[in-house]
């Protein structure tokens, strides 16, 4: 009668909090999600949650399944990596590259977590490396990247791991605060704060300005997104981050953040592999934990 399949759509539909965003974590359509769910009812002949609440508020009979997913999933994914490691396929080798300065918020939890499983694989993010990486990825240099800038390169897979909308950050006080959108006009009088990096791989750029032909004020980098962060709250200029990296600023009310556009800026980021280790039981369980890593710290990010 229960599947896992069923208990993986709890799990998803009560961390997403609605039925539309639950189907695209399972990679399902809204109307199928919800007729496996009215089909499980009916042969448990109980309803799992109350429609039309949000977040979904479970019934004694939906929290009872929550439990054996809590109870089960767990297990179920630890067979699975005893019986990579039986196959034989446990050696490997996780030298990885971030190409994203905020990416470090989800990505340790998730290295911390992997590490757990997979002791045997080699694990190490080497810093001050002088090279692009992902040519140091297809030269086996590294063996992953995180990046949202993916090139075409011979031999290189590129996994998508969630997508994420980037906002434009403002003082409290700033003329652009509390409007449900900026114009890329509106930055022609602002200096704009970024990483030390190309335009080409800032999304403000590729994305929003550079098609409409238009140039900031003021440009001014900084390496840290507290530092990025604090000369925002002063005045001293605005910025456009990821959704997730602003989230706890927003919460302490440091600043205030604007979409980019009325219909936002998305972008999408990737995990950059070499064909050769794709099937990698323990490269395919890395990825299965950055996903579901991600989704239980960041806010505001979508399935891929």
């Amino acid at each position: 009668m229960l599947e896992l399949r069923h208990l993986r759509t709890l799990v998803a539909l009560r961390d997403a909090g609605s039925l539309v965003e639950a189907a695209e974590r399972v990679h399902l359509t809204q109307s199928a999600l919800s007729h496996q769910i009215k089909d499980l009812e009916e042969r448990l002949d109980n309803p799992l949650f109350v429609r039309k609440t949000r977040p979904v508020e479970f019934t004694r009979a939906g929290e009872r399944l929550l439990t054996l997913a809590e109870q089960v999933l767990p297990l179920v994914r630890m067979a699975e990596r005893d019986l990579a490691r039986l196959a034989g396929n446990e050696q490997g080798r996780l030298h990885m590259a971030i190409e994203c300065h905020s990416c470090f918020q989800w990505l340790m939890p998730t290295v911390d977590h992997f590490r757990d499983h997979w002791p045997e694989v080699e694990i190490d993010i080497p810093g001050g490396h002088h090279f692009d990486p992902l040519p140091a990825l297809a030269r086996e240099q590294l063996d992953l990247v995180i990046t949202a800038d993916p090139q075409p390169l011979p031999g290189i897979h590129y996994e998508p791991l969630f997508r994420y909308e980037g906002l434009l950050a403002v003082a409290r006080q700033h003329r652009l605060a509390g409007k449900p959108f900026v114009t890329p006009e509106a930055l022609a009088e602002e200096t704009l704060i970024t990483y030390p990096v190309e335009h080409s791989r800032l999304d403000v750029f590729t994305q929003f300005l550079d098609p409409a032909g238009v140039c900031p004020k003021e440009l001014r980098t900084a390496e840290l997104t507290i530092m990025m962060m604090q000369l925002v709250a002063s005045g001293r200029g605005v910025c456009a981050l990821p959704n997730w990296a602003l989230t706890e600023y927003l919460e302490r009310d440091y600043v205030k953040a604007v979409a980019l556009g009325e219909k936002g800026v998305w972008s999408t980021l990737f995990a950059a592999i070499r064909e050769e280790t794709r099937q990698a039981p323990w490269m395919e369980d890395f990825l299965r934990t950055a996903r579901e890593t991600s989704f239980a710290v960041l806010e505001g990010i979508k399935p891929a």
